[in-house]
């Protein structure tokens, strides 16, 4: 009998999230759901989606910590993305140990240690990066981040899920050859 908590991946795997197994978790998995993912909860105008924030990520870290940096949010593929201001409230605490599982679980999935300093301060850097595109200069001054965003000029345009899945993919192979 499959346990109640369960969900099916887009590749068929039945897991439950909130007590997650290496063996359960799939790339293809992570890069499906989190190719249809809008960060921010999708309050901005065009699908942005988790999975070219999670490219950006490994892009901006050094080439060692780049895998962690293309899987830090491989648990919102199970779990499903959170904002900061919700995921940093107390009430909020029981998602945040099951999102930690399920990382955990990622990191060993894929022979990683524990998650590098350089990929949290790369998020912080890639949010900035979105917030200052997204809705200006002055918004990203009143959510008061300790980072400089990068200058992309029009490099991190929104794609569609299909397109930002195929970069995650693409990523992630070059990551591991």
């Amino acid at each position: 009998m499959i346990d109640q908590h369960h969900i099916r991946t887009y590749t068929g795997i039945e897991m439950n999230p909130l007590a997650p197994r290496p063996e359960d978790i799939a790339l293809e998995d992570i890069a499906q759901a989190l190719s249809l993912q809008c960060r921010f909860m999708g309050q901005i105008p065009n699908l942005y989606s988790v999975a070219q924030h999670s490219v950006l990520v490994s892009r901006i870290v050094p080439r060692e910590d780049a895998l962690w940096g293309l899987l830090h949010d491989a648990a919102e593929a199970y779990l499903g993305d959170l904002p900061r201001p919700l995921k940093r409230h107390p009430i909020m605490q029981d998602y945040c140990a099951a999102e930690a599982r399920v990382l955990d679980c990622v990191g060993q999935r894929f022979g990683l240690g524990p998650m590098p300093a350089s990929v949290v301060v790369a998020d912080r850097i890639a949010l900035a990066t979105e917030i200052r595109e997204l809705w200006g200069q002055e918004a990203l001054i009143r959510e008061g981040l300790d980072v400089e965003p990068l200058s992309l000029a029009r490099e991190n345009e929104p794609l569609c899920s299909r397109v930002a899945r195929r970069l995650f993919l693409s990523r992630f192979r070059e990551l591991v050859k």
